[in-house]
């Protein structure tokens, strides 16, 4: 669900919190290390988030914050956020290149330039998607 969460708007909060769970309290953002990423540069993006994207001619860059249910994947254009809320049973990760990852959802994607905070926080990431994630068929 790709939104516009620069207001406070009662009802985008609420479907974000139904979507992937409401924040961490404090102590558990303690025991994770933190919940959110570095500054991330965007290499690359799907036709929707790249008309956002264009807008405006700064770097584009974005942050990801982890919930229990799934992430958030936040980002700048001209004076708005976006956020790009992904549940985990949704989310793919995929690392083609030495230095970068790419996240997709249904038919978004983000590709992110990786440095050596990235590759720690992304297996973050990856290990909150395999404790969250409920067996397959298969698995039973």
């Amino acid at each position: 669900m790709l939104v516009n969460n620069s207001y406070n708007e009662p009802k985008v909060r609420e479907a974000i919190n139904d979507m992937v769970g409401p924040p961490f309290k404090l102590t558990e953002r303690w025991k994770m290390g933190g919940i959110g990423s570095p500054k991330l540069i965007i290499n690359q993006t799907s036709v929707e988030i790249h008309s956002l994207l264009a807008l405006d001619h700064n770097r584009n860059s974005c942050n990801i914050e982890l919930r229990p249910k799934g992430i958030i994947l936040r980002f700048r254009s001209l004076l708005e956020t976006y956020a790009l809320v992904i549940p985990y049973y949704k989310l793919q990760l995929y690392k083609g290149k030495a230095s970068e990852y790419s996240i997709y959802m249904d038919h978004y994607f983000v590709k992110i330039m990786a440095d050596s905070p990235t590759h720690k926080f992304f297996r973050k990431v990856m290990a909150q998607k395999a404790q969250n994630t409920p067996p397959t068929i298969d698995e039973l």
